[in-house]
């Protein structure tokens, strides 16, 4: 199994922490983004969209984060730990899933993108959505609960995760919101768990 991805890339974190969670035996392989790695013609046929990370398992090919968590989970999760078989909580873990992939990506994605890399997008926007999704749905679910779904860790909490602990990298401050905080410090505390890289990190990695 190979997964290509980049260590600043939050859904590249997503999938590596489930990974090393379920004790999946992996080749990691860096892409070079800042080279333009990623536009190569070796990995645009793997991923068409030129975007990490892409799982290759065989002759399996997975370039969306969320699909490559759900394959996971549905191969090595035999106990529903991460992905619950119970219908209700499945379903609430995949409303979870979508919100890292809207949200999540249209917001805190965005706010730190623009100030890291110089994503050409409106910063004054995109702090907007990142805070109208902490104010109106984030930090009000997480006031009185643990975790996104459910009484333990699922994928819920390994998708939403990585872009939220970094938006602090996009001059977005997190102090207003002491139950996000607390979950993400949480998450961190799990069992196997890597935080997600900071970029004042790269150069010594």
């Amino acid at each position: 199994m190979k997964l290509y991805g980049h260590p600043i890339s939050g859904n590249t974190h997503r999938a590596v922490v489930l990974l090393n969670l379920l004790g999946v035996s992996f080749d990691y392989h860096t892409v070079n983004l800042k080279e333009g790695a990623h536009k190569s013609p070796e990995f645009l046929a793997l991923n068409p969209l030129g975007q990490v990370p892409v799982l290759v398992d065989g002759d399996l090919v997975l370039r969306d984060s969320s699909a490559i968590m759900t394959y996971l989970a549905e191969k090595y999760d035999t106990a529903g730990k991460w992905l619950p078989r119970d219908p209700k909580r499945r379903a609430q873990v995949q409303e979870w899933l979508s919100t890292a992939v809207n949200e999540i990506q249209n917001g805190p994605f965005v706010v730190r993108a623009i100030k890291l890399f110089g994503v050409p997008a409106d910063p004054v926007g995109a702090a907007n959505k990142a805070a109208a999704l902490y104010d109106a749905l984030l930090e009000p679910h997480l006031t009185d609960r643990d975790w996104l779904v459910g009484d333990t860790p699922t994928l819920a909490d390994l998708a939403c995760y990585s872009y939220t602990a970094r938006v602090t990298e996009g001059d977005f401050s997190l102090e207003p919101y002491p139950a996000i905080r607390a979950w993400l410090e949480r998450c961190e505390a799990i069992d196997g768990f890597t935080p997600m890289m900071k970029v004042e990190d790269m150069a010594t990695a």
